[in-house]
């Protein structure tokens, strides 16, 4: 895989695709900069060779046009302090005067345009628009793992545009690849997928794929509930997908047939309303009596769970296995956490990935803790039904 290390950026401008799409509060401040931080050792690498830098990203999902709060300009002090160096703004991004900004770029210098969503043409992966983006520098870098499952302009075509010796991935890309890879292709087993979440239907075409890699499938959180249901278990009124009744159990056929051990939660934490002060006890997930809902595994499941974990080489993790925003159902989902770090520590690859598990691992604080923890959710999910991104092929075309 060529990454920024495989290339002398001296005298050289770098534009790069990052993924700066982070939240700002009410005073456009940003509230998180875990994602502008993931970018700075690319950014310093090219840097530090004597590059000049280009930045590109998108904010938010503005619907017509340029709007107030979604300008990056609100970001560009953030990049600074973490960068630890001036970044200069252009107020668009394929204008003439936003050219001329770039083109005048000195060693050391960097440029961030304005946001690439301002224009349709980004999301319709439009070629005269990644063509005016490429005049941009000398070399292409994506580091945007987070949108390389979008065929837009600025991360599948542009590409394009430069010969191979002059496109290439930064850090948080190659570092998030190599990762999948690791799992999806050079797997120690035994290999543990741990699925959870509210929805089947969201995961269908995930589990179908990790039937052909994985040795073992946990599922929780609010899809079990269908699973259970489609056995014949009485759930209450916990989460369930009726029209996806066929599809579990053709799920666990399928498993069956391959030699894959599904695992399903034997008992639940239940309430009788979804809130964390509603009235909540144990039950057998089969037996959930009417006005109560499931909204965590019970120790029972957490404890089954947590054998098959910690005596994993190779683990998956995507989606809570309950509500665990709620202190009173957050025990399962905090339970398989520790016991992910207890793996790592006997050796596993660890595997993060996905907006809740990750959010998960960082209330308890467990990010150092694991092999690796994955930036884009829904690039991660399609990386593995796919087996590749458009964002990954264009630079590896």
């Amino acid at each position: 895989m060529k990454t920024v290390n495989s290339i002398n950026f001296e005298n050289k401008r770098a534009v790069i695709r990052v993924d700066f799409n982070v939240p700002l509060n009410d005073a456009f401040e940003v509230t998180d900069l875990t994602r502008i931080k993931a970018a700075i050792p690319t950014l310093k690498k090219i840097l530090a060779d004597g590059g000049s830098i280009v930045l590109m990203s998108h904010l938010g999902r503005p619907k017509d046009g340029p709007t107030e709060k979604f300008s990056l300009k609100h970001i560009v002090k953030a990049v600074e302090k973490e960068l630890g160096t001036p970044v200069k703004f252009a107020n668009d991004c394929i204008s003439k005067e936003a050219l001329m900004e770039s083109s005048d770029l000195q060693k050391g210098e960097v440029l961030l345009l304005e946001n690439l969503r301002f224009y349709k043409e980004e999301e319709k992966g439009d070629e005269g628009f990644a063509y005016t983006l490429s005049l941009h520098g000398d070399v292409y870098v994506n580091d945007a793992f987070g949108t390389a499952h979008r065929a837009h302009a600025s991360t599948a075509v542009i590409a394009k545009y430069f010969e191979p010796e002059n496109r290439c991935f930064g850090f948080v890309m190659a570092g998030e690849v190599e990762s999948i890879n690791k799992v999806l292709n050079q797997a120690q087993k035994p290999f543990t997928a741990i699925i959870g979440g509210a929805k089947v239907s969201d995961k269908i075409l995930i589990i179908e794929q990790l039937m052909e890699k994985a040795n073992n499938i946990i599922i929780g959180g609010g899809m079990a509930f269908t699973f259970v249901k489609a056995l014949g278990g009485s759930i209450g009124k916990s989460l369930c997908e009726d029209d996806r009744l066929e599809t579990a159990k053709m799920l666990l056929d399928k498993a069956k047939q391959k030699g894959v051990n599904i695992y399903l939660p034997t008992d639940a934490v239940v309430a009788d309303n979804f809130s964390n002060e509603a009235n909540y006890k144990q039950s057998n997930i089969n037996n959930i009596e009417e006005g109560w809902m499931g909204l965590d595994i019970g120790q029972e499941s957490a404890n089954a769970f947590g054998e098959v974990i910690k005596n994993s080489k190779t683990i998956l993790w995507n989606g809570p296995m309950g509500v665990f925003e709620m202190s009173h159902f957050e025990q399962g989902t905090k339970q398989a956490a520790f016991d992910i770090v207890e793996a790592t520590k006997n050796g596993a690859f660890t595997l993060i990935g996905g907006g809740d598990s990750v959010a998960a691992i960082n209330k308890y604080n467990l990010a150092d803790q694991v092999s690796y923890v994955s930036t884009g959710g829904g690039a991660l999910l399609e990386y593995i039904e796919q087996g590749s991104l458009p964002g990954v092929r264009a630079v590896e075309a």
